[in-house]
């Protein structure tokens, strides 16, 4: 996704495609690793990404975002980068990561559309060239950091080069010795409409000498239909190579967008996934800001149903085990399931103290089996209470049981509590 910029459409094109499967072993690695198409983390744990884009290359002030997108429940951020950003604010940025129990997939965005009209100033060759040039801030930090090389690279004029450029570019960066994860964008601006990036998958996985190359989809006005989505991610399940969603929307200028399929088949089948985006896009895409001008108590629509709404990150989302989180994602919650509306059971009703079927377990919300949540409804209560406060993310956050609680610097109303009046 370019700032400031809606890409132009692309027809879906009709490819017979096929992937050859193969399993491959992940090689012993000091942080996140592949095996056998999933994800591992740096304790051999799956891990399953949940989580929001942040534009920090534009907007480089808002360093409370990575506090705030923790809050919504994510296990990752994505942060946009570009080539003028130095060594020390890499540091910056993964400290933030770490202190917030983020994973940090760090992503360089000059390379976004190369080749096109309107597209990035950056070859694939030139990221890696960068990466390689900020080894001495990224050697030791594999446990936390993964690095996506470029943003959607290649447009629709030059598909043709992707495979070519990103084996180069994974060449580079292996021989220059780091050992990171690496993720891959497909071209087509993303969306690899011509399937070149599901075709060439195993030869681009192959040319990596560590086979520890996770493949990143970018879902707009090209995935609208359910049968699109299912047949590009099932592509890549059956050769057991490992696939994320690392962009998407509700909405986008080339067509709607099916967020619930998304969501929903990420959720049934461990596929990470990663909003486009938390804060700051410009006209005429402002339509995917999850907020209001970075205000975490003021979500927008999208913000409420990537977050909030049913396989969003608030029910999904488990921290990474690095961090100490130990909840298997593919595994069902403790409470025994999952409710119609996509949010997990309760373990225990007295996680609802206020009786409203809403409960809070493992830092998310959960619903009381039989309770009044129990639906298929997801919740649409405003960020703000009657009294102008914010509703406070926890009800941990009010010790005392007097209805107000403090998170962020600020007063904050327990909903449903004796102050949400």
């Amino acid at each position: 996704m370019l700032r400031k910029l809606a890409f132009a459409g692309a027809a879906l094109a009709t490819v017979v495609a096929s992937i050859v499967p193969a399993v491959q072993p992940a090689q012993a690695a000091t942080g996140f690793s592949v095996s056998n198409g999933r994800l591992l983390d740096a304790n051999g744990n799956d891990f399953v990404m949940r989580g929001v884009n942040h534009a920090y290359a534009w907007y480089k002030e808002r360093d409370s975002s990575f506090a705030d997108i923790k809050r919504t429940g994510a296990n990752t951020v994505r942060v946009v980068l570009d080539l003028n950003v130095s060594a020390g604010e890499i540091t910056t940025i993964i400290n933030l990561c770490r202190t917030n129990r983020l994973i940090c997939m760090l992503e360089i965005h000059n390379t976004t559309g190369y080749g096109d009209s309107g597209g990035g100033n950056a070859t694939l060759a030139q990221a890696a060239d960068f990466w390689v040039s900020r080894r001495s801030v990224l050697t030791g930090q594999e446990r936390y950091v993964l690095i996506n090389i470029g943003n959607e690279p290649l447009g629709n004029n030059n598909a043709g080069n992707w495979t070519s450029s990103t084996t180069g570019a994974i060449r580079t960066i292996r021989n220059a010795g780091l050992q990171h994860t690496l993720v891959v964008d497909g071209p087509n601006w993303g969306q690899d409409w011509s399937n070149t990036m599901r075709s060439n998958a195993p030869s681009v996985f192959a040319a990596d000498t560590l086979r520890n190359t996770v493949f990143s989809i970018h879902m707009y006005g090209v995935y609208g239909q359910a049968a699109t989505i299912n047949n590009y991610l099932n592509a890549f399940i059956s050769a057991r190579l490992p696939i994320i969603v690392g962009e998407f929307g509700n909405n986008h200028s080339d067509g709607d967008v099916d967020e619930n399929t998304i969501m929903a088949t990420a959720q049934q089948k461990g596929i990470g996934y990663l909003g486009w985006s938390w804060s700051g896009n410009g006209s005429p895409v402002e339509y995917l800001d999850m907020t209001n001008g970075f205000n975490a108590a003021s979500l927008t629509a999208w913000g409420q149903r990537i977050i909030n709404g049913a396989n969003g990150i608030r029910a999904t989302s488990r921290e990474a085990s690095v961090y100490g989180g130990t909840t298997n994602p593919t595994t069902p919650p403790v409470g025994g399931g999952t409710a119609p509306n996509g949010f997990p059971y309760c373990a225990s009703a007295g996680s609802d103290p206020d009786g409203d079927g809403w409960g809070w377990e493992n830092s998310q919300s959960c619903v009381v089996r039989g309770g009044r949540a129990d639906t298929g409804s997801t919740p649409t209560s405003p960020a703000t209470a009657p009294n102008g406060f914010p509703y406070c993310a926890s009800a941990g956050s009010d010790p005392d049981g007097d209805g107000w609680g403090w998170e962020n610097s600020a007063s904050c109303v327990l909903r449903g509590g004796r102050a949400d009046h």
